[in-house]
């Protein structure tokens, strides 16, 4: 990390003293600048002539009395406590009192680093993100007693390397670190469980949340030994069991499995440093990695569907029936009052038109979908449908209410499917004479944009049922994963902890809004920063996910924070409503 932070400071223009153990760390520091440069030259990035005049403002020694010159001072030895502390005692005792020294711990107490200075308002932390020369974000970590003009001077520095900085106070994890590792533990305890597969896990967050890279796929190449070690500090400074390293995760450390870096972690690669995966052979299980296959399940199973009934009028109903229409399957929308089922086929065609429009679609396939597609406000005319799926409202009362109904009009062998993201489908089941028929089939919105379904079987339903819902989804064009049913299923158990947990840094003053949603799109690549992301999806749906993950597990990380009840209770609900955590115009 240490010659990365250099690299990035020199390609900016700064010169640069580096100060490394020994005569022999300095030669293999100054190698490995050169090699990246080299790299940067090849791949277009840098002038031939680069390398050279970029090498020419490097001082590299070993001798700390190089940097008393210097006014600021960045720290990026081993995360050791011990050491860190040591490190910054020896510099206090070489620089002058207005130096500035910003370490770049990722998990330590910066405050605890400071008092061991005679300084302590004068440190810093300043938190890169590695490859320090490609990642934009840097996150500056004031503590209670850090002077305004000693952040300043660490926030120009920042600036001045082309780097986002954002400000946090000196807490477990800072900003990034204290959302997404306590994400990443969840997910890996999920594998552990075998709630989810590996693959579907990775799968569902990629698809269903627009991240880069799923999460098991993060950790392997953040380093399984640095993730534990993240997890571990901030369990020890926090007291919080979620931040405890799942047992999975000791368990792959402990076997030397590391990750990309050991060519092997919760995947299997090509090679040490290979980013390639490999995939097991057939019969090959990788038990031990958390890619559990689901067991007796065969495609060859699944039940014909050529006939699909969509209970619901709704933006989510329709918007699956198109999609359904559009993979040549017959759609019969039943609507509850005539108007909303004349108005069923309109609506569709004006989506299917701007399909068209766009260059998605061609005219006869536009014609051929709504050739296949027809409304009714009659429940009976889905009895001679291959499987049902509603989209009612998340209510449970009127779910059950539904699927009791369904129950005396689908023929036998009919499969019935909820949309629900929240209720248990087994509650659903229970309420037919037909348990093993019931199965969740989770959409996201919108239905004909994201790629994503959550198949959620219960602990009654058919495995052939399992594989007919699975199989529709492929043929629908869509991406199945298959978690058990349980609150959240994969995706919203993942993402609201995530979510609340950005509120409960917000409402104690530990970081902005800004600061917060620039750190994860800036260095985490998501697509939207958690406030941003709770607007969109409603601070009202937010809150009533975030509370049924929390009856179902009692698990006390999980309850609401303060600050998303009062904002739903004051009526502000996100963009639907104009204002959430942040105003919106034009509602």
């Amino acid at each position: 990390m240490g010659t990365g932070i250099a690299e990035a400071l020199l390609r900016s223009g700064l010169a640069v003293a580096g100060v490394e153990r020994d005569a022999d760390a300095v030669g293999r520091a100054r190698a490995r600048i050169g090699r990246s440069l080299e790299r940067a030259v090849r791949r277009g990035h840098l002038d031939p002539s680069g390398p050279r005049d970029l090498l020419a403002r490097l001082e590299l020694g070993a001798d700390p009395a190089a940097v008393a010159g210097c006014g600021v001072v960045i720290e990026a030895i081993d995360e050791d406590r011990e050491a860190k502390a040591a490190l910054l005692a020896r510099l206090d005792a070489i620089c002058p009192p207005s130096t500035v020294f910003a370490t770049n711990t990722s998990s330590l107490s910066v405050t605890e680093l400071a008092a061991g200075t005679g300084r302590s308002a004068r440190v810093l932390g300043m938190h890169w993100f590695n490859p320090a020369p490609r990642m934009r974000l840097v996150e500056i970590v004031r503590t209670v007693v850090s002077d305004d003009d000693a952040v300043a001077a660490v926030e120009a520095l920042a600036l001045a390397a082309g780097k986002t900085p954002v400000i946090a106070a000196d807490r477990a994890g800072f900003i990034v670190n204290a959302l997404l590792f306590g994400y990443l533990n969840n997910a890996v305890r999920m594998v552990e469980s075998h709630f989810a597969t590996r693959d579907d896990v990775d799968a569902a967050m990629r698809l269903g949340c627009g991240h880069p890279m799923g999460p098991l796929a993060l950790l392997d190449l953040i380093g399984l030994d640095a993730a534990y070690a993240v997890l571990a500090s901030m369990h020890e400074q926090t007291g919080d069991h979620l931040h405890a390293p799942a047992p999975l995760l000791g368990h792959l450390v402990a076997a030397g499995l590391l990750g990309r870096k050991t060519g092997r972690g919760f995947y299997a690669y090509a090679g040490a440093d290979s980013g390639e995966v490999l995939r097991p052979l057939d019969g090959q299980s990788q038990a031990a990695t958390g890619d559990v296959p689901h067991s007796g399940l065969d495609s060859r199973t699944a039940r014909p569907v050529r006939t699909v009934g969509v209970v619901g009028s709704g933006t989510m109903a329709l918007g699956i029936a198109q999609v359904l229409a559009r993979a040549g399957l017959e759609v019969i929308v039943r609507a509850r009052r005539p108007q909303a089922a004349d108005a069923v086929r309109g609506r569709v065609d004006a989506a299917l038109a701007a399909a068209v429009d766009k260059g998605r679609l061609s005219q006869s396939d536009r014609e051929a979908a709504m050739g296949r597609l027809r409304a009714t406000t009659d429940l009976g005319e889905l009895g001679g449908c291959d499987l049902v799926l509603e989209a009612v409202v998340e209510d449970l009362a009127v779910k059950r209410e539904l699927f009791t109904d369904l129950d005396k009009v689908a023929r036998p062998g009919a499969v019935l499917a909820t949309t629900t993201s929240s209720l248990p489908v087994i509650e659903c089941a229970t309420a037919t004479s037909r348990p093993s028929d019931v199965i969740g089939m989770h959409w996201f919105n919108p239905a004909p944009v994201m790629r994503l379904v959550e198949v959620v079987p219960t602990v009654l339903t058919g495995e052939d049922v399992t594989a007919t819902v699975e199989a529709l989804a492929r043929a629908a064009g869509r991406q199945p994963v298959r978690c058990a049913d349980r609150a959240g299923f994969i995706v919203n158990a993942l993402l609201f902890p995530y979510l609340n947990d950005a509120v409960r840094m917000l409402e104690s003053n530990y970081a902005t809004i800004d600061d917060i949603d620039t750190a994860m799109t800036v260095g985490c690549g998501h697509p939207m920063g958690p406030f941003a992301l709770a607007d969109v999806v409603g601070l009202d749906v937010t809150l009533a996910i975030t509370r049924s993950l929390h009856r179902q597990f009692h698990e006390p990380g999980y309850a609401p924070a303060g600050l998303l009840e009062q904002l739903v209770r004051a009526g502000f609900l996100g963009r639907k409503t104009g204002r959430g955590f942040r105003e919106h115009a034009g509602r």
